[in-house]
C-alpha cells in the first residue's frame, strides 16, 4: 500500500491541479476555491508528509522531488478512485472503510494491513471532527479513529493515546522562550477559541495576524505549524484522548482484524478470526506403546534341551 493512500482523494486533486499549473491563483481558480484555502492545504500536506513538495520561494512554482514522486502516486490514486466510483458496486466483495479525525495519522496501521490482506480493499476516509459520532452511527465508516468526546451509545472503542495540550503563540512572543507554560502565564494574553477542531488552521492563522494565542491539541498544532509560530506545551489544561470506535452490532470480521492490528497483535494471534479460521497443523508424534494392560510383559526364554534317557 502506497503511503500516501491516507490522504484523502480531495486533497489529492487540489495538489495535483497545483502540480500541473505550477501556479496557485490558476490552479484555485479552476477549482473554484480560494487561493488560500488551496495554499492552506498544501501546507497542511506537507506537514503531515514531512516534507516539502514545493520548492520554498521558487519562481515560477517547481515541484520538489518528493513532490514529483506524490504527483505521479496521486494521479493514479485518483484514477482507481475514479474506477471505483465508476463501477457497479459489488455487494459481495468484502472490504473496510476507516474514518479519521484532523490530526491523527494513520499510514501505519493501513501499510500493515495491506501487507496482510492485500486483496481485501481498505478506504480511508478523512471526517470533520463535528461528524465524528454521526459518520459512525449512520454507517458511513465500519470505524473511526475519533477525539473524545463522542456519543458512546451502542459503541465499542479501545483508547489509543492522549495528546498534551499545547498554547501557540507568536515566535517573538515573551512565552516563546519557555517550553512549558501555565494559563495565569496566558492571564493577559487575548485568547482566540478553538474548541471547533475543524476551524483551528483559520484560528492559528489569527494568532499569527493579530497576536494572542490559541490552545490546541499537540497534533493539531503540528498540522497546522507555521515559521512565524511556535506552541508551547500548557501544564493545567486537561489532554485530550484519541480512540479507535465502531458499532458494536457490526462487529464483523474485517473489524476484528483492524482492531487487531492497532492493538498490535501478530498475524499468527490466536485471536485473529484469519489465524482461528486455519486448520491447525498436526506434529508429528511418535506412536504410543500398545498398552498391557498393567501386566508385566512376559520374558522371553530360550527353550532348554531335553535330556535323553
Amino acid at each position: 500500500m502506497s503511503r500516501f493512500e491516507s490522504i484523502d482523494v480531495a486533497r489529492l486533486r487540489w495538489f495535483v491541479a497545483v502540480a500541473e499549473e505550477l501556479h496557485f491563483a490558476r490552479a484555485a481558480k479552476s477549482l473554484n476555491i480560494a487561493r488560500q484555502k488551496l495554499s492552506q492545504t498544501v501546507i497542511e500536506l506537507e506537514h503531515e508528509l514531512g516534507t516539502k513538495l514545493f520548492v520554498p520561494g521558487a519562481q515560477p512554482t517547481q515541484l520538489t522531488d518528493d513532490g514529483q514522486e506524490l504527483l505521479q502516486e496521486a494521479r493514479e490514486l485518483i484514477a482507481r478512485a475514479d474506477e471505483r466510483a465508476a463501477a457497479p458496486v459489488a455487494t459481495d466483495t468484502p472490504g473496510l472503510r476507516v474514518g479519521f479525525v484532523p490530526g491523527v495519522t494513520v499510514s501505519k496501521w493501513t501499510r500493515i494491513w495491506g501487507e496482510r490482506f492485500p486483496d481485501t480493499p481498505l478506504e480511508v476516509v478523512a471526517i470533520a471532527a463535528a461528524e465524528q459520532s454521526a459518520t459512525l452511527h449512520d454507517g458511513r465508516v465500519d470505524l473511526c479513529f475519533v477525539r473524545l468526546p463522542f456519543d458512546r451509545d451502542g459503541m465499542s472503542a479501545i483508547s489509543l493515546y492522549r495528546e498534551l495540550p499545547v498554547a501557540v503563540v507568536s515566535k517573538d512572543h515573551p512565552l516563546s522562550v519557555f517550553e512549558q507554560v501555565s494559563t495565569p502565564d496566558l492571564a493577559d494574553e487575548q485568547q482566540h477559541d478553538a474548541t471547533d477542531i475543524d476551524a483551528a488552521g483559520s484560528t492559528i492563522e489569527l494568532v499569527a495576524a493579530v497576536g494572542g494565542f490559541a490552545i490546541v491539541p499537540h497534533s493539531i498544532a503540528r498540522l497546522h505549524a507555521r515559521r512565524d509560530l511556535v506552541y508551547r506545551t500548557v501544564t493545567d489544561v486537561p489532554v485530550t484522548e484519541i480512540v479507535l470506535a465502531w458499532p458494536t452490532d457490526r462487529t464483523t470480521e474485517l473489524v476484528e482484524e483492524f482492531v487487531g492490528i492497532v492493538r498490535g497483535r501478530s498475524e499468527r494471534s490466536s485471536r485473529s478470526p484469519a489465524a482461528r479460521s486455519k486448520p491447525a497443523q498436526q506434529s508429528k508424534k511418535t506412536p504410543p506403546k500398545r498398552a498391557t494392560g498393567g501386566r508385566p510383559t512376559p520374558s522371553k526364554k530360550k527353550p532348554t534341551k531335553r535330556r535323553g534317557r
